[in-house]
């Protein structure tokens, strides 16, 4: 493991900039102020087409460039990434082409194979074929053609300076050619992280349209003097923010940004663990039908507290301040989001607090959103089924959680030392890490045998 920096207070330097994430919610919020005005700028400079706010789902889909454009400027030109050792290459070498194009064919030859078996996926998973997913699943089929042209260049191109061109998609061409040794270790960390970026590609990008559509056509002065209406638009805001920066971090993966899989996660438990919490699994669980529903006759905050206007706004101000500390935790990550993955280790913004932000912040705006032992039916046997289903759920959380921190601190001494400060010095962490103490030492009391 190579040296990594640390912070005169010990606690290791953070390898995305805080300055990523904030270009790109400034990027997108000006997108986002553009498309509801889009009828005022028609008019001023005369433009032909309709006089109605940008909300459709092509809208959506260039909120992404937006978010990711000045990312990406960022990265370069203010963080210089492309220039970090982590990204494996050296600009200062480069290759003549010749020396590099057999071993960029067997990579391209891997990349072809590895997207069309992904499409033969996508084409027999019937969930893909029905509600929002025919949205991605026309962006997947729009980008597949200039994907596998563009393939060909960029990859011959950055083959000349990689100190290593032979990475994980050149082990898996390998394989398929049969004519060099390859290394099976490579070619499973290959289809990691492409499975990884195909299921939660497609899902984020489903989810694009609705949240976008309903934060670009709400009419503030209705919402303005309604405490819950107003929540939960700025919910829906900060769920959009999350969603354009996270979907980003699926599709900017390159290496000249730093931004590339260094290894999916290699634990069963912790596939089963994310995989359940997201469609079409999540419906057999979490769903309304699921075994673990938890929101049965529970008509949630704003039925209970929307007569009353203080205690409204206070809920109201709760929750929101929730979901921003979700959103931060994703802002966080810059063009580096995604799960299941390592790409760099965080240590600011809200990670500097807890190693699990957006965790927490979502499970404990479910619980206070939901109000699960606040049912309608008046049934008990609700309230107890709905309060113990949730718990279940933040459980899940809490597995998912130990299977990412096992996945990170097997992959990057730099994860170990934060994981360690974390533990003496996080603010969130460090009472939690005491408790867990405590409670494994009264264990084990209790469990010495008696003399």
């Amino acid at each position: 493991m190579s040296a990594h920096p640390i912070s005169a207070k010990g606690l290791p330097a953070s390898d995305v900039s805080a300055g990523v994430g904030l270009a790109g919610l400034l990027g997108l919020l000006a997108w986002i102020v553009f498309c509801r005005n889009w009828p005022h700028f028609a008019d001023a400079f005369a433009l032909p087409g309709p006089r109605e706010p940008l909300s459709g789902p092509h809208a959506a889909l260039t909120a992404l460039f937006f978010s990711a454009a000045p990312m990406v400027l960022w990265s370069i030109f203010v963080d210089k990434v492309h220039r970090n050792p982590s990204t494996g290459i050296d600009w200062s070498r480069k290759r003549p082409l010749s020396e590099v194009i057999g071993a960029s064919m067997v990579k391209i030859a891997g990349l072809w194979v590895t997207w069309a078996i992904l499409g033969f996926l996508y084409c027999v998973a019937r969930w893909y074929w029905r509600g929002q997913y025919l949205f991605a699943m026309d962006v997947i089929a729009a980008a597949a053609i200039p994907l596998l042209v563009l393939s060909v260049p960029y990859v011959l191109w950055l083959d000349r300076y990689l100190v290593n061109p032979r990475d994980h998609a050149w082990h898996f061409g390998a394989m398929l050619l049969g004519r060099e040794a390859f290394d099976p270790d490579e070619v499973k960390k290959h289809w990691r992280a492409w499975i990884i970026k195909a299921f939660f590609g497609a899902f984020m990008i489903s989810i694009l349209p609705a949240g976008f559509a309903a934060v670009v056509e709400t009419d503030l002065a209705q919402v303005a003097a309604n405490p819950v209406a107003l929540g939960m638009l700025l919910v829906q805001l900060l769920f959009v923010i999350d969603v354009h920066i996270g979907t980003v971090g699926y599709l900017v993966t390159f290496r000249p940004l730093d931004a590339h899989i260094r290894s999916g996660n290699p634990f069963l438990a912790g596939w089963l663990a994310a995989l359940i919490c997201y469609p079409p699994f999540v419906f057999a669980f979490m769903g309304a039908e699921g075994v673990l529903a938890y929101e049965v006759n529970t008509p949630g905050w704003g039925f209970w507290f929307g007569d009353h206007s203080v205690l409204a706004s206070v809920w109201a101000v709760w929750l929101v301040f929730l979901t921003a500390i979700y959103a931060w935790a994703t802002l966080a990550f810059g063009v580096r989001f995604s799960n299941l993955t390592y790409r760099g280790v965080l240590t600011n913004g809200p990670y500097r607090f807890t190693r699990h932000p957006a965790y927490l912040s979502k499970n404990l705006f479910w619980w206070c959103s939901t109000l699960p032992f606040l049912v309608s039916s008046g049934s008990a046997v609700d309230v107890v089924r709905n309060t113990f289903f949730l718990g279940c759920v933040s459980a899940i959380y809490y597995w998912r959680a130990r299977t990412e921190e096992a996945h990170l601190l097997g992959e990057d001494e730099k994860y170990r030392a934060y994981h360690a400060w974390m533990e003496r010095h996080g603010l969130v962490t460090r009472p939690l890490a005491a408790l867990g103490r405590g409670l494994r030492r009264r264990r084990s009391t209790v469990q010495q045998p008696a003399e």
